[in-house]
């Protein structure tokens, strides 16, 4: 066996290794792209420039066909714990008075601090409303009927 050959196999090995502890898409191109190199430098040429050459154009050209792929399934957005309950009915616990006076509404099982958007609304304890926005740790919630 070559030892140049040796190289990109050893390169592969470890390129796949570093994949199998991130399982993150992370280096699976360069083992590709390092078996296309050992392929070319077992069978087809010994100039180093050639493996190189293929080396980049493989991983290049597996980065553009299966990135895209990949991200489609690894971008799945979670909301967190606080922007969950953004769009979510809630129940007034402590009276909201105007925009300016503080309350309280509980929503998914959690009580939180609220104010009304509008600057004139007020929302008496049970009253259902629905939440808007987040500022700060603030809900700003509305009318449901609106």
């Amino acid at each position: 066996m070559l030892p140049m050959t040796l190289l990109w196999i050893v390169l592969m090995i470890v390129f796949i290794v570093v994949e199998l502890n991130t399982m993150g898409l992370t280096t699976v191109w360069f083992a590709l792209g390092a078996m296309a190199a050992a392929f070319v430098s077992l069978s087809l040429t010994d100039n180093f420039l050639a493996q190189i050459a293929t080396f980049v154009i493989v991983t290049g050209v597996a980065v553009m066909l299966s990135r895209p792929f990949a991200r489609k399934f690894a971008s799945k957005s979670v909301p967190t714990n606080a922007n969950r309950v953004i769009g979510e009915q809630a129940v007034v616990v402590e009276k909201i008075n105007d925009g300016s006076v503080v309350g309280q509404v509980k929503v998914l099982g959690q009580i939180w601090t609220a104010k009304a958007k509008e600057a004139d609304a007020v929302f008496d304890v049970g009253d259902t409303v629905i939440v808007e926005e987040i500022q700060g740790v603030k809900l700003i919630v509305k009318s449901l009927n609106k």
